[in-house]
């Protein structure tokens, strides 16, 4: 049983490796892109104590886009930050959007970006999370992409700051995230979109009826990719990879951000056909059931035998992980120790999300009903 285990787990493993692999080379070689008609949306909200170091990373690396910043009136950490970067960077076009809170029951990011449709224009409007790079190289991508559908993303990588609950954090990103929107691309076109990095020409917006239709969704990611799908448009996933560098400072703040991301991810696959939840189970829920029954396993019956085994599985899932990060990202993030851990609190944090609607979000806490509307909670 032990053998089978291990060969059904590695089997699934090096399957989506190579899909993944085989989705990213598949892309047509990416052209260089104007990046001076970009505008890069960014709604900002202090707390992250790298958010400055990120926003001036993004400055440094595409200088000729159009950056809107968009900052809350009662955030005075966040208008100090901007206004300095503005300062430090006259050269750039910067514009600090100040905006009230959103009125209840409506999304907070969707509600300041469709404040910035306005100020964006004509130009191509880039969606871009605070605690995210964007490497000069990934904005061209996704921009030339456009050619190729109507919304287009990026693919997350998670660097550190050395807490290990930021490691653990990031850990999960990097194991995860080219094994799951790569593989599918090879049966299916993308159904979601990733929301820390997207980029739509403004006339798809116009095309949508802008923001204003999804406002009262809280998964603002999926929205946006239902609202594109329903009116026969196309997203292209592309592997341009973009680095997320969330500050987690405690258990409490890593549980709260999986709790709100498996919740998420829980409504988009309810929203499936049955063949693809079905399939997005098998590819993403199963293998870590898998190393739940091989480290049970291997506890049970400690025999010479099935710890060799269990050692090799974990041997030559760190090797497939790492190959697959040097593909996709050009270098290994890869921490196996975390790694297992990471994988191992899946399943757990599945069930957090199936029996928990809750969230906390912004520092608001909000009730999340099935099809995707939500209420403050006090």
């Amino acid at each position: 049983m032990m053998v089978w285990l291990a060969a059904i787990y590695l089997g699934l493993l090096v399957m989506k490796a190579w899909l993944a692999v085989r989705a990213a080379h598949s892309e047509t070689p990416r052209a260089t892109a104007d990046l001076s008609t970009v505008g890069i949306v960014q709604p900002i909200l202090s707390g992250d104590p790298r958010l400055r170091d990120t926003l001036a990373a993004n400055l440094a690396t595409i200088p000729t886009a159009l950056f809107v910043w968009l900052i809350d009136d009662d955030d005075p950490v966040a208008r100090d930050v901007c206004e300095a970067l503005r300062r430090a960077h006259p050269r750039v076009r910067i514009e600090i959007v100040s905006l009230p809170q959103a009125p209840e029951g409506e999304n907070p990011k969707l509600f300041k970006l469709e404040r910035a449709r306005g100020i964006v224009g004509s130009h191509i409007f880039m969606v871009v999370d605070d605690d995210t790079r964007m490497p000069a190289s990934s904005a061209e991508a996704i921009v030339s992409s456009l050619a190729r559908g109507e919304v287009t993303t990026a693919l997350p990588g998670c660097l550190d700051d050395g807490r290990w609950p930021s490691a653990l954090l990031a850990e999960f990103v990097n194991n995860n995230a080219a094994l799951t929107y790569l593989p599918l691309l090879t049966v299916c076109p993308p159904v979601t979109i990733n929301g820390m990095a997207y980029a739509m020409r403004s006339e798809t917006i116009e095309r949508i009826g802008g923001f204003g239709p999804i406002m009262r969704s809280i998964t603002d990611d999926l929205a946006v990719a239902e609202q594109v799908l329903k009116r026969g448009g196309r997203i292209c996933q592309t592997a341009a990879p973009v680095w997320v560098e969330t500050t987690v400072v405690d258990v409490g703040h890593y549980l709260r951000q999986m709790h709100r991301w498996y919740l998420f991810a829980l409504l988009l696959c309810l929203r499936q056909p049955v063949r693809m939840q079905a399939l997005i189970t098998a590819l993403n829920v199963t293998p870590a059931l898998l190393l739940w029954s091989i480290a049970v396993a291997t506890i049970l019956e400690p025999s010479t035998a099935a710890i060799v085994v269990a050692l090799m599985v974990l041997l030559t899932r760190s090797i497939a992980l790492m190959y697959l990060q040097r593909r996709i990202y050009g270098r290994a993030i890869h921490r196996p120790l975390l790694s297992i851990v990471s994988e191992l609190l899946q399943p757990l944090h599945l069930l957090h999300a199936a029996s928990q609607r809750a969230i906390t979000w912004r520092r608001r806490r909000y009730r999340v009903h099935a099809d995707g509307s939500f209420e403050v909670r006090s």
